[in-house]
């Protein structure tokens, strides 16, 4: 046998080097932003590297993280959620005013509400499953109709744009102990949305990569015909990520509510936006079938280190929206070049 007629290796059993895994990473691009900007606001603000200023940064990054996440992973799956920002303050408002009416334990609404909204949820994804519209379409009615009812509904029943208190009802110290607690570590106090984000992101990483149901939200995200000619719950699997994006929702909404105890009607609009933000510096690719949990994480820190970065640093917070926008442009074309470059190596 000559040499030209030897077996080649199997493609398969080929070990992939370390390089190749890393440039392989869809968090990559926004991991070397969120050290460029770390970079950039420890020189550019003497109070930016204080601890409190550090617990402060990952609280305005968990408030983002919590939605992020599950919107990354309906941004993998394919589709948008333009009602995600609405649906926060929602599941606020129908936890404080079916409390207060009802004049019922606060956990009661707190359950009620985890109900609707993922009812909320699950209609997003039907209607689209169902009609075959864009879910820019289908979300973009959705988010029309909650802006409204929040609206509405509130003026109908309190009177005002505002909701009633209710930190005087039973149930409501134990809630804010799971929703808008603080944790003091060495003296330093960080907000319990910090542990609900890490562990949205921990669980979303585990259904990504070690699961079925991880390959399915990759498979309709990559090319749903396919997917569906091979089995893959196409229907189900777009239901199920829009209930994620709802029980983001609702774990968001209910934060807002035990933080303030009242909820303003005409909160959340434009703050979907800001979650598509996130997960797209974090490395999700606006067609579907590429990103990860943990990029949307990344994105959302690079979101908290700007927006308290610029107030630490004593800057014209007018300039905020600029810096973000020219961070999603930058992000975005440093992520295709990462995803060249492992395409390239392959």
């Amino acid at each position: 046998m000559s040499a030209t007629d030897a077996p080649t290796a199997d493609e398969r059993i080929l070990r992939t080097s370390p390089l190749r895994k890393l440039l392989g990473r869809p968090e990559l691009g926004s991991v070397v932003g969120a050290i460029a900007v770390f970079v950039f606001f420890a020189l550019a603000a003497d109070s930016f590297l204080r601890a409190a200023s550090l617990s402060t940064v990952l609280y305005a990054s968990s408030t983002i993280g919590i939605m992020a996440v599950p919107v990354a992973l309906l941004m993998i799956g394919g589709e948008f959620d333009l009602s995600a920002g609405v649906m926060v303050t929602s599941s606020a408002l129908i936890s404080s005013m079916f409390s207060y009416q009802m004049t019922a334990n606060v956990w009661v609404g707190v359950g009620v509400s985890l109900l609707v909204t993922l009812a909320v949820g699950a209609f997003n994804g039907f209607m689209l499953t169902r009609t075959k519209l864009p879910s820019f379409i289908i979300t973009l009615g959705t988010f029309l109709m909650l802006t409204g009812m929040n609206l509405g509904f509130t003026k109908l029943i309190d009177g005002t744009v505002s909701t009633k208190t209710i930190a005087d009802m039973e149930g409501f110290p134990s809630a804010r102990d799971v929703f808008a607690s603080t944790i003091t570590v060495g003296g330093v106090g960080f907000k319990i949305t910090i542990v609900w984000w890490l562990a949205l992101v921990a669980v979303a990483s585990w259904i990504l990569l070690r699961t079925r149901a991880g390959n399915w939200i990759f498979a309709v995200g990559g090319n749903q015909d396919a997917a569906r000619a091979v089995g893959v719950p196409v229907a189900k699997t777009k239901i199920g990520l829009y209930m994620g994006v709802a029980f983001g929702a609702w774990i968001a909404g209910q934060h807002l509510l035990f933080s303030y105890d009242v909820v303003q009607s005409g909160e959340g609009v434009g703050n979907e936006l800001i979650y598509i933000i996130a997960a797209v510096i974090g490395g999700c690719l606006i067609t579907g079938g590429y990103g990860s949990a943990v990029g949307s994480a990344v994105g959302a820190f690079i979101f908290g280190m700007t927006s308290k970065g610029i107030v630490f640093a004593e800057w014209n917070p007018d300039w905020f929206k600029f810096f973000l926008g020219a961070m999603l442009l930058l992000a975005t074309l440093l992520n295709a070049w990462v995803r060249k470059r492992a395409e390239a190596t392959k």
